[in-house]
């Protein structure tokens, strides 16, 4: 039933031309009886601009506390796409995806792969916990070839997780999978470059990867339902076989680039202080030739 809305004030005031009937149409002042107030259902499908959107389907945890923190719903959306912008493609999106991707594989569910630069490194997905029975990989080199399988990939429900490159797809293409992707129950990722941050995209969730220096991985949220995201979010993530061989030192390796600059940055100096040594203290002057001169008989 909609909610009557009761009006205050001058008759010559103009009538709002959404009201359905004149029975509504009772003119004054524009101020609801009960301002603030909604009912339940209608407060609980209100979202903010300044708030994180809940979301209205399931989501995976990312296995990472401060991203999924960062995240409507605290996780992946499911039925809806993801893109994942990075400088080099196949060097961290494993990483990244790797704790969603067991949770698929722990329910029986399939990981489907569009079109890797790369050939997945099974050792490394074992690492992940991630059975390669499960890993289907779709070599697709044609873009519009990658286009057309991820499509019928997530219109046939097909897959708990889809990842698939596609570092050229177009505006109204990526529209076009959003929309398809409604109605598939795991979540879906395009891994493209970073150049196309500055593109608009109908996917609800974006995020900027980078590798960084100390075995972290850093990412910045571009686009979410919820307020401007600020800063970069480094998120621990050693590659699998290297805990346990990794010694302190090669853990930190920002701390010897930094004592490697450092010294860098002394040298120069060290060097002027010797010029500027030699200068104060003079340089000693030519030896004469004091031997007596003999003339020649």
């Amino acid at each position: 039933m909609p909610a009557v809305l009761a009006w205050a004030g001058d008759d010559d005031e103009p009538v709002p031309a959404s009201l359905p009937s004149p029975r509504h149409r009772i003119r004054g002042r524009r101020s609801a009886a009960c301002a603030g107030e909604f009912p339940p259902a209608v407060e609980a499908a209100i979202w903010r601009g300044s708030e994180l959107g809940t979301p209205v389907a399931a989501v995976l945890h990312t296995g990472f506390a401060a991203l999924d923190a960062e995240l409507p719903g605290h996780g992946w959306p499911c039925h809806a796409l993801t893109e994942v912008l990075q400088p080099q493609p196949t060097v961290a999106e494993w990483r990244l995806l790797g704790a969603a991707m067991r949770q698929v594989v722990a329910a029986g569910r399939d990981i489907v792969v569009v079109g890797p630069p790369k050939s997945p490194h099974l050792p490394g997905l074992q690492h992940l916990g991630i059975d390669e029975r499960r890993l289907v990989w779709i070599q697709a080199d044609a873009p519009a070839q990658r286009l057309w399988v991820t499509e019928q990939l997530v219109k046939a429900n097909a897959a708990g997780l889809l990842v698939s490159w596609l570092p050229q797809a177009r505006q109204e293409q990526i529209r076009r999978l959003q929309v398809c992707s409604q109605s598939c129950a795991g979540p879906v990722f395009l891994c493209r470059p970073a150049a196309a941050a500055h593109e608009a995209s109908a996917a609800p969730l974006r995020v900027q990867l980078r590798f960084g220096l100390d075995w972290e991985l850093e990412l910045h949220i571009l686009k979410r339902k919820g307020p401007a995201h600020e800063g970069v979010i480094r998120l621990a993530s050693v590659p699998g076989g290297l805990e346990s061989i990794l010694t302190p030192r090669l853990r930190k390796p920002s701390a010897i680039v930094s004592a490697r600059k450092a010294r860098e940055s002394l040298e120069p100096l060290e060097s002027r202080a010797l010029d500027e040594v030699s200068h104060a203290v003079g340089s000693p002057a030519p030896r004469r030739d004091t031997r007596r001169r003999i003339g020649a008989h």
